[in-house]
């Protein structure tokens, strides 16, 4: 939905955000010379799990005896994990991506997550989706810098160049680069076939021709062609390819949108999306409870994802991340609290899969972090650095994440060069 700086859905209502910054793809023209220059490229799609996900047993240690002695109630018991490598197995409920394991598409980085010590979920979100630990004063988002960290366009950018399903811009997508948020495609009125729906669709387009000032005046046009364009793809009959059974929820409605949005060759580089409901301090469970629920939700929309895409999910890299993970031992009520050193996953075409990469740190009390975590033994930024080169081009690596002095020999070498 181009317009302004950036837009976004809530409610099925388009609201525009930013509008002080005219950006330079509403003074151009033809939409569809946008969308064509880099749309057969590779594409970055992030996924976080807000909440601080219980990394140990979601990629459990199983072959760690520590590792059952501290959580004796919410362990995954060793005839219920999903073996990987003899180590390292999947919680069960993550059964739809042992396939992609398999097929060596899906790659694990465990004891990872972000320098900075803090507990607070706020924090740490903030800090992982600006790129900059320990540093509130950031601006914008390092997958916004991402997209400006690499060599110049030849061409147009797309107006859907950025694109997060949710009501709102999330944090790690704000800055220079215009972005757009889209909560339901099938609620976006504009354009629409609906003869209901047509005086909103009229009403917002007068309403847009009256506002813009005089630099705009003219583009009007070519904007609600992109966003007619879009709705020429009808949300509301879209299909899913064969075997992709997105979950009911929010979720697997991102997921299922964020397809059809890829599909759609609109010209996305970079799509984010997250999944909340991992701060388990109460009843976490095992095998079944809580947290299992939330990982079955979680991989049975991967899952989908990938099959959904096809053949186009070889140009596309997916990595997952949460703020940071919880205490290596269960507390008092069944859960588990704040802590530090997490799992991520990667999932792609270009993914050397099928291997946990990462130093294990261990479980014995001489190796936790302040004696209660799982200690950090690969920066976040390294995970996702490495999937910005490879994936959008950012080379200016310096720009994307300041200050973590990463480089491609410093790369744990998840992607195909």
């Amino acid at each position: 939905m181009p317009i302004t700086r950036r837009i976004f859905m809530k409610n099925g209502a388009m609201a525009v955000v930013g509008a002080s910054a005219v950006p330079a793809f509403l003074t151009r023209t033809v939409f569809g010379e946008l969308a064509s220059a880099r749309s057969q490229g590779k594409k970055l799609v992030v996924i976080f799990q807000r909440g601080a996900a219980d990394g140990l047993n979601i990629v459990v240690p199983h072959r760690e005896s520590e590792y059952y002695r501290l959580r004796p109630s919410i362990a995954i018991p060793p005839n219920q994990v999903l073996d990987l490598d003899g180590f390292f197995g999947l919680h069960p409920a993550l059964q739809p991506l042992k396939p992609l394991w398999d097929q060596r598409h899906l790659a694990i980085v465990h004891a990872c997550g972000s320098p900075d010590p803090t507990r607070s979920h706020f924090d740490a979100q903030d800090f992982m989706e600006s790129g900059t630990p320990g540093l509130k004063s950031t601006p914008d988002g390092w997958l916004n810098r991402a997209l400006q960290a690499g060599p110049p366009h030849s061409g147009r950018d797309s107006a859907f160049r950025a694109v997060a399903l949710g009501p709102q811009l999330p944090r790690t997508l704000q800055g220079k680069i215009p972005a757009v948020a889209l909560s339901n495609l099938r609620d976006f009125t504009v354009g629409s076939p609906d003869p209901a729906s047509a005086p909103v669709a009229a009403s917002f387009e007068s309403m847009y021709d009256e506002s813009v000032n005089a630099v705009l005046h003219g583009t009007g046009t070519e904007t609600f062609e992109a966003v007619k364009m879009l709705k020429a793809a009808d949300p509301a009959r879209y299909t899913p390819a064969p075997g992709a059974n997105y979950p009911n929820g929010p979720f697997g409605s991102s997921l299922r949108q964020m397809a059809q949005l890829l599909k759609a060759n609109l010209g996305v580089e970079a799509a984010f999306a997250d999944i909340g409901g991992w701060d388990t301090h109460q009843n976490q469970g095992s095998v079944n409870g809580q947290l299992a629920n939330r990982l079955r939700e979680f991989s049975e929309g991967l899952a989908a994802f990938w099959t959904d895409m096809g053949n186009e999910a070889e140009n596309i890299v997916l990595v997952t991340m949460s703020e940071f993970g919880r205490t290596v031992h269960q507390n008092g009520t069944g859960g588990t609290d704040h802590g530090h050193a997490n799992v991520m996953f990667v999932l792609g075409g270009p993914v050397q899969g099928g291997r946990v990469y990462g130093k294990w740190p261990g479980m014995k009390q001489e190796q936790l972090y302040e004696g209660r975590d799982l200690a950090i033994t690969t920066d976040f930024r390294q995970v996702l650095g490495e999937a910005a080169y490879r994936t959008i081009g950012a080379t200016k690596l310096d720009l994307v994440f300041p200050g973590a002095q990463l480089s491609p020999n410093r790369f744990l070498n998840i992607l195909q060069a």
